[in-house]
């Protein structure tokens, strides 16, 4: 008597690979992915293999999102110290004999030409997770004072080379963990108004702060610069304030319903600066308008409030604070992006996630929500 024994088909062996994936976030991710394709090929059309290059991009970030999804969350941790590790040694690195283009001491050739600034958007919150999961139930305001330290070495190392925008982002997802975790309001009230307060002045006194010769010490020429272009960007229309100025006349000319899919002429006659990479959102908005504009910052909300609810339901405190930075970073990069070229924030280099072209920037990308797919795949599972 023979036994037969029944092969299972080719999607019943596949399915579990794919089994606790979180079907909102993925989504969510890809209405941007379609919103970016198809501004990329109407900005980048005629700018080379630009478009194939941001396809190839997203393809690269989508397999590194499958593969960080299927580690359960408790294996990431152990990542956490030696990665911080070796993000801050090469920063040292780097301002030792860095590689400097264009003023700035960004890059180190490890074999490779790298950014090692990159990998510290995802190594922060890694470290300061672990750090806070190592405290649980036992917090003391020491414990926030060396989350600080933690964090302020690499921001500060960041802002010497100088990257303003890098260091912002790594910022936030430090500060994002650090309050997740419990940070008391008394010690969160005082810097928010001393901002806030700051911020009042620089705008009251712009004509006698932005005039030639006043040294800001706490920020390089460039940013200084920066900050004052944003205030009147008219004083040098044809100058530093170009940017801003045109991105602007792109997002009024767009109207309500855009000008139409490859339409833009302020894109197209080529008045928008980096029209691919920081300043696409100009791009988009000329095309669609104020309805398209409204949809992509509906896709942008539903990604953060995914984000955030996986945060909430993650099972360890681990889990939680990750989820919660990774969000976070995702909120910076699109508030920071599209802030400056509405122009009302300064100019940095933080592109618009999955619309704006540029490798490392994906691959960082592909990584977060592999975070989060991995921490939102072990709660499902542990469930089921």
């Amino acid at each position: 008597m023979s036994a037969v024994f029944n092969q299972p088909s080719l999607a019943r062996r596949i399915a579990p690979i794919f089994q606790g994936f979180d079907g909102f976030l993925a989504f969510a991710v890809m209405l941007l992915v379609f919103a970016g394709l198809l501004t990329m090929y109407s900005s980048g059309y005629d700018h080379g293999t630009r478009f194939l290059d941001h396809g190839r991009n997203m393809l690269l970030a989508g397999g590194i999102m499958f593969v960080v999804a299927q580690v359960p969350p408790q294996r990431l941790m152990v990542f956490a110290v030696p990665l911080y590790a070796a993000g801050v040694a090469l920063l040292i690195a780097v301002a030792l004999f860095g590689i400097t283009k264009k003023g700035a001491q960004r890059w180190i050739n490890v074999g490779v030409v790298i950014q090692p600034s990159e990998i510290l958007k995802i190594a922060m919150p890694l470290m300061l997770a672990w750090w806070f999961q190592r405290r649980e139930g036992q917090l003391r305001p020491l414990d926030f004072v060396v989350a600080t330290v933690l964090l302020a070495v690499p921001v500060g190392l960041i802002m010497k080379q100088p990257d303003l925008g890098t260091s912002l982002l790594v910022l936030a997802a430090g500060l994002a963990v650090i309050f997740f975790a419990g940070l008391p309001w008394k010690l969160i009230v005082p810097p928010v108004v001393l901002g806030a307060v700051a911020i009042t002045l620089i705008v009251g006194f712009e004509s006698r702060l932005c005039v030639d010769g006043v040294d800001w010490r706490v920020l390089h020429d460039y940013q200084k610069q920066r900050v004052c272009t944003l205030l009147d960007p008219s004083k040098d229309p044809l100058g530093k304030g170009f940017h801003i100025i045109q991105g602007m006349i792109a997002i009024g000319s767009g109207g309500v319903g855009g000008k139409g899919f490859m339409q833009g002429t302020q894109t197209h006659l080529e008045f928008i600066p980096e029209r691919t990479t920081d300043f696409i959102f100009a791009a988009y908005s000329e095309e669609f308008g104020l309805i398209g504009n409204l949809a992509l910052i509906a896709a942008f909300i539903l990604l953060i409030f995914r984000g955030l609810t996986i945060a909430l339901n993650a099972t360890t405190l681990f889990s939680r604070l990750l989820a919660g930075a990774v969000t976070m970073i995702f909120f910076t990069y699109a508030f920071v992006n599209m802030g400056m070229v509405s122009g009302i924030l300064p100019v940095v280099g933080v592109p618009l996630p999955f619309i704006s072209y540029g490798g490392t920037a994906m691959v960082t990308l592909g990584l977060g929500l592999g975070l989060l797919m991995s921490i939102a795949r072990a709660r499902k599972l542990s469930q089921n």
